[in-house]
């Protein structure tokens, strides 16, 4: 174990860490709370989830400085669950859930992540940002003139505050005026409190109460590998968008064990499963929070708040978090996406957006991403298949032809490699030149079976030279033009 990286994740950043934990904490109430109806579930589902996640993804994830506790993203996977089967299943769906996101640790899945592109990445943060600001929206419809001030001036600090000094979050700062202007005025705006009842005692471990049998497992197994799957998507997407706004480098693998641990102790701790938070990430980030310091102390002040300050953490008013999470949704927005529409290539921009418009139609993050990945697979496919061609000389004697492949050979561009060859014309010898070329999937190995076994109906002698090792392994082990009865089996005869 490295002591001295331990020692600066946990203990290099100590008071900014604290501070930035304080507003993560009390950004998260809410929310937490929301999402716990969301699910469909007493408030304190989502308060003691939040806190137990926190905690166990400081010390165990993959990624110091990420903030994650229950969200919206996996309660609204349980709302069916609640509603069929009730708390209980909800509980052991979340253990589960745990244990299959620590099998995907293990497995390595985290390394998944290489084959997010950047354009999905953009889209993945700027559907995010779009979300964070519609959520606020419920708060600014419906509700008195004094609320848009209150926003605008919690706003306003948020952003003037820095000039006199970064001492201090200016978060943390507009949150503490704007309590203290509403109890001091008595003003009629929401508060956290109107939100919902907050706990007032510990979580307690205690077992899922529910029969251990299979019909069981064949209940809560869909609704957990749906949430290992959301959850651990959006945590790792989080994460590589903290490590470009840190300059630092997260354990993906880690992370996955670290999220799978914490949905495991959160079930028996009383709460609901959860993930990274991309919104309170950023908060936490801006704030000033880098080490896991920040991430622990947000899930302790958050109990410590509820428990024992619960009385003025219910008065603080709404329009200061909304505050918050507009400014929250205005930094994450990637402003520069939208001017380089013009500049970057069509295809990037269209994974963008469509991945944008997915996640903001559905609101499932995962949909969006794979909406994203399947584009970038497919553009990029085609990109590839382009840059291929097939040329050809002919002997002196007129009786042996050359075709020299260059480029990848794969399902797309297999049908242009077909047609490459003239078939019919009269020769004794054909050289079939891949020296410069790369034979990828069975697609391939059949269409050059099939370009063999042509060449062969119509006598002619055919060699095929220039493999490279791995294109020849592949051939060997899935090429049939050298087995008897071939083009029977190639046509399935």
């Amino acid at each position: 174990m490295d002591l001295g990286k331990l020692h600066r994740e946990w203990f290099g950043n100590i008071r900014a860490d604290l501070l930035a934990g304080l507003v993560v904490a009390l950004a998260l109430i809410p929310e937490a709370i929301a999402f716990s109806i969301i699910a469909g579930v007493d408030p304190k589902i989502g308060l003691y989830a939040s806190f137990s996640i926190a905690v166990v993804t400081a010390i165990a994830g993959g990624r110091p400085g990420m903030i994650s506790a229950a969200t919206a993203a996996t309660a609204v996977l349980m709302v069916t669950l609640v509603r069929d089967h009730g708390l209980q299943y909800l509980l052991a769906a979340t253990v589960l859930a745990g244990v299959l996101q620590v099998v995907a640790g293990f497995l390595k899945l985290g390394n998944l992540m290489k084959f997010v592109s950047r354009s999905v990445m953009t889209g993945f943060v700027n559907a995010l940002a779009i979300l964070i600001f519609m959520a606020q929206l419920p708060e600014l419809i419906g509700v008195t003139w004094i609320t848009y001030v209150m926003v605008a001036a919690g706003l306003a600090i948020i952003y003037l505050f820095p000039r006199l000094t970064k001492a201090v979050p200016s978060p943390l700062i507009c949150i503490i005026v704007l309590t203290a202007i509403s109890i001091g005025f008595g003003m009629d705006v929401r508060t956290v409190g109107d939100m919902g009842e907050l706990p007032s005692t510990l979580p307690v471990f205690l077992l899922p109460d529910i029969p251990l049998t299979f019909e069981t497992l064949q209940i809560i197994l869909p609704y957990s590998a749906a949430v290992a799957a959301v959850g651990l998507l959006e945590s790792l997407m989080t994460a590589s968008i903290v490590d470009e706004l840190t300059d630092t480098r997260s354990d993906k693998n880690r992370e996955c064990v670290g999220q799978g641990l914490a949905n495991f102790v959160t079930g028996f701790m009383g709460g609901m499963a959860g993930c990274a938070m991309i919104g309170q990430s950023m908060i936490n980030v801006k704030s000033g929070g880098r080490g896991r310091l920040s991430t622990f102390a947000a899930g302790i002040l958050l109990l410590f708040m509820i428990l024992v300050l619960g009385d003025l953490v219910s008065r603080i008013p709404m329009p200061a978090l909304v505050a918050i999470m507009i400014m929250v949704s205005i930094g994450t927005f990637s402003w520069s996406s939208i001017r380089n529409l013009k500049f970057h290539p069509r295809s990037s921009s269209i994974v963008m957006l469509a991945t944008v418009a997915a996640v903001v139609t559905t609101h499932n993050l995962a949909i969006g991403v794979l909406v994203g990945v399947l584009l970038s697979g497919i553009f990029f496919a085609g990109k590839i298949a382009q840059i291929f061609r097939v040329t050809s000389t002919l002997s002196e004697d007129g009786k042996e032809r050359t075709y020299r492949v260059q480029g990848q050979v794969f399902f797309a561009s297999v049908e242009a490699f077909s047609q490459s060859f003239d078939y019919k014309e009269a020769l004794e010898r054909v050289r079939i030149d891949v020296s410069r070329a790369h034979i990828w999937d069975i697609s391939s190995v059949t269409a050059l079976d099939m370009a063999v076994l042509k060449f062969r109906r119509e006598g002619a002698e055919v060699e095929i030279v220039g493999l490279n090792e791995a294109s020849e392994t592949i051939v060997d082990k899935l090429g049939i033009h050298d087995k008897p009865g071939a083009m029977d089996r190639l046509l399935g005869h």
